[in-house]
């Protein structure tokens, strides 16, 4: 079941071409705003640590539009086709490695992963929007993942946005396997029971985020993220005795914008 809602949205992203875009007026001048910071965050999933990683943005707008609204989590996404209040493309993410030194326990190393897939997305109201994505691990991992999530947004143009939402994030065997459970090799080393977990919901949780100007070039971009890990990740005994099940990350950055009104 897990497996072929995460499929379902991976194929919808790539149905319609790029083509069937809606066309934007070339006569108005391009506006382009770029941030970039560090966020704290989990070093992998179900980790008790953190690593430091690159919180960066990158948003285009023509004329007087207002650049789109972009969540703080949201993967890599191209938007091939934009209709209204709807949206799809594909959407990338990289995922860190799982080293046994950063575990403490003797398990087996999940390698560095990119994961390649789909979002689509859909304004319910101006200032409701639902998102979904799904990714196939290319490496690493080798495993397909997902999220749904939604985020309410309040903001007056590009002078100041404040957003929250709740997330859930799902998965298959392998990704559960991968990183929650424990085979039998690692059951003999660490002393662990054997765990099989399952596909489906493996964390929930919410996000705020916020950008507020400055003046016409400089802004400053921030966000505050928890997870926990529910259903057979939450239960775990590798997460019980070696990680956590509440996942925190946060951020924050400059913004410039290049071009003008």
């Amino acid at each position: 079941m897990i497996r072929t809602f995460l499929t379902a949205v991976l194929l919808c992203a790539f149905a319609i071409p790029a083509a069937a875009q809606t066309e934007t007026s070339e006569k108005e001048p391009r506006r382009v705003r770029v941030g970039l910071g560090p966020q704290l965050a989990p070093s992998f999933p179900g980790s008790r640590d953190h690593s430091v990683r690159p919180y960066w943005d990158l948003s285009i707008a023509r004329g007087d539009t207002p650049f789109d609204y972009e969540a703080p989590d949201e993967t890599f996404g191209l938007p091939l086709l934009k209709t209204g209040d709807f949206e799809f493309g594909p959407a990338l993410n990289l995922e860190n490695a799982r080293r046994r030194k950063r575990v403490g326990a003797p398990v087996d190393e999940v390698g560095t992963t990119l994961e390649a897939g789909g979002f689509t997305q859909v304004w319910l109201t101006p200032a409701l929007r639902i998102r979904a994505e799904a990714r196939q691990g290319v490496n690493g991992h080798r495993s397909l993942v997902g999220a749904v999530g939604a985020d309410y947004v309040i903001r007056e143009g590009d002078k100041w946005l404040l957003s929250l939402g709740p997330r859930v994030s799902l998965s298959d065997r392998g990704y559960q396997t991968a990183y929650f459970g424990v085979n039998v090799r690692e059951a003999t080393a660490s002393g662990l029971p054997l765990y099989r977990p399952r596909a489906g919901v493996h964390a929930a949780g919410a996000i705020a985020g916020m950008h507020y100007a400055l003046g016409d070039r400089w802004g400053i971009m921030a966000f505050a993220k928890y997870d926990r890990l529910v259903g057979d990740a939450g239960r775990s005994p590798l997460i019980r005795t070696f990680g956590k099940r509440d996942q925190l990350s946060g951020g924050l950055g400059l913004t410039y914008t290049f071009g003008r009104r």
